[in-house]
């Protein structure tokens, strides 16, 4: 939403925040209403993505779709059922790499790369960036700055990229669930073709998993939005996330 993009780069600058004497990542929204923002990771992927559309769409619920390159490219048509739908786009990557296994300069040319080849696919600027595993250094923390990106990180998790029970996966999500939290979800699993090798895919529907989540959210007296959306009525939180 072109209008929308330039709220949020003014909430976000500049891209060298200090606060609490450390440099941060956005891993939250301080808002009043009640809100819960959803992300999801891995995609476009056929089989994962259109089943949590379908899910969030039933739910009236918004999210913001952290994906790599390396499947935007084979599923370009996914991608944009997202933007139809009423979602929001960041980047995972140009593939799901450890960034911290990379130089400086390499983190910078690919988040560069990935975010200008992200915005021609898309027609639209990217904000959001979000490395894959969460693994982050302040060196490559830096160097997504640099390339224009703002790093999203996360306090709740689905579990869903792990062979876990669904009861498990919700307990985990609601457990640590609060107004304004951001909650790390999937909508695809990396592999070979992403360039890592993390084991075989989890048993999980992602769409029967997304509505039993939003229905749990609802009867908490939460809903589900896209952090674009939870920024209109709140602030982001910032914290210092360095892990490899």
């Amino acid at each position: 939403m072109p209008g929308s993009t330039l709220g949020l780069r003014k909430a976000v600058e500049p891209l060298e925040w200090w606060a609490g004497g450390v440099f941060g990542s956005l891993c939250g929204v301080r808002t009043s209403a009640p809100h819960v923002v959803l992300t999801y990771d891995d995609g476009p992927e056929p089989g994962g993505t259109d089943e949590v559309l379908a899910a969030l769409e039933e739910r009236r619920a918004t999210a913001t779709f952290f994906v790599l390159m390396s499947r935007a490219r084979r599923h370009p048509g996914l991608l944009h059922e997202v933007l139809a739908a009423g979602h929001e786009v960041g980047l995972h990557g140009l593939d799901h790499r450890r960034v911290t296994t990379l130089t400086e300069s390499d983190v910078i040319a690919r988040a560069r790369d990935g975010r200008a080849e992200l915005e021609d696919l898309i027609g639209r600027s990217v904000t959001w960036y979000r490395p894959p595993y969460g693994a982050q250094s302040f060196r490559t923390w830096r160097a997504a700055t640099r390339a224009g990106l703002v790093p999203v990180l996360w306090g709740p998790s689905l579990l869903d990229w792990l062979p876990v029970t669904d009861d498990e996966r919700l307990g985990s999500a609601l457990g640590d669930s609060t107004r304004g939290s951001v909650l790390l979800a999937h909508d695809g699993f990396a592999g070979p073709e992403d360039g890592v090798d993390d084991g075989p895919p989890p048993d999980v529907r992602r769409g029967a998993l997304t509505r039993r989540l939003l229905d749990a959210y609802e009867n908490s007296g939460f809903t589900g939005r896209s952090l674009r959306d939870a920024l209109v009525d709140g602030v982001p939180t910032w914290r210092a996330w360095f892990r490899r």
